[in-house]
């Protein structure tokens, strides 16, 4: 009996290793399973590491395949990224520019994503690249102006500081797609000079607009008088030549002026009649004037 007992205990023991083996083997094939697969995310690029070895650089967004416990797959953002920077600077005429605020959007060069991992690190960029370039070519680009002329030309200075980090940054897989000074400001006194300036410049450009305007008036006052002198010049001629057409007229037909008496007449006679000293003049119910008084001595 007791060696049955035995048999069957044995064969109990072996029963529940196999099952446990066979748990095990599925939870691992599960793992691996699990494991085997990483999502990339839009806007990012996976890069696949082989025990800490980068064999792949380029892993598009979406479900990616790649070796459990072997390999794994880390996400880069690629996506344009702003780096921002306050520092100080001086310009040519040694004056100094406080709280200079410089903003760059930049993304990485993904065919030398790979070689940034490996000589820099993702992680090291801002610190090994974006620190020192940005701040020491801007203080560079600045140096080289005038303080007064950095007011003024401000888009000129940026954009000589924007392709000066195009060309230091690009070989290292960093592109520079816009910069930007944000804010620059002086001391107290030579701003308050440089706001003298600008608004003696501003009056300045009001007089002479001013003056402008009158030198047009007066203009436009010799025009109009010029215009009615030419005006009353051709009025006056108009009227040379009818007194001269008339007078040829009178030279040529000595009867033009009863034709023209005849063509003006209203139609109703004069109130005097004759032509001598004490003319006659016709009285109203002449028909029926009383007769002439006799005396009463006749």
């Amino acid at each position: 009996m007791n060696i049955t007992n035995n048999t069957s205990n044995d064969s109990g023991k072996k029963s529940l290793s196999f099952w446990v083996l066979i748990g095990l083997v599925t939870v691992f094939v599960l793992v691996a399973l699990f494991n085997s697969f990483s999502v990339v995310n839009e806007g990012y690029i996976g890069v696949k590491y082989q025990f800490g070895k980068i064999v792949s650089s380029d892993l598009s967004a979406g479900l990616n395949v790649h070796i459990p416990f072997i390999e794994k797959i880390e996400e880069v953002d690629t996506r344009e990224q702003i780096y921002s920077v306050q520092t100080n600077a001086y310009t040519s005429d040694t004056q100094t520019v406080d709280q200079l605020s410089l903003k760059m959007n930049y993304y990485y060069d993904g065919t030398k994503l790979s070689e940034i991992i490996r000589s820099i690190g993702i992680s090291n960029v801002e610190t090994k690249l974006l620190v020192p370039n940005v701040a020491k070519i801007a203080k560079n680009e600045i140096g080289k102006v005038r303080a007064e002329d950095l007011v003024q030309t401000r888009s000129e200075v940026q954009n000589a500081i924007y392709e000066a980090l195009k060309d230091a940054l690009e070989p290292s897989g960093i592109i520079v797609t816009a910069f930007a000074i944000e804010n620059l400001s002086f001391d107290e006194a030579f701003e308050q000079s440089i706001q003298a300036k600008v608004i003696a410049a501003q009056d300045a450009l009001k007089m002479q607009n001013k003056t402008a305007e009158k030198e047009e008036e007066a203009k436009q006052k010799v025009i109009a008088a010029q215009a009615e002198a030419d005006s009353q010049k051709i009025k006056a001629d108009a009227e040379a030549y009818a007194i001269k057409a008339v007078q040829e007229q009178l030279a040529n037909s000595p009867n033009y002026v009863d034709y023209l008496k005849i063509n003006n007449w209203n139609g109703v006679l004069p109130q005097a009649i004759g032509n001598e000293v004490n003319p006659f003049f016709p009285l109203e119910n002449s028909s029926s004037s009383a007769k002439p008084t006799t005396s009463s001595a006749e």
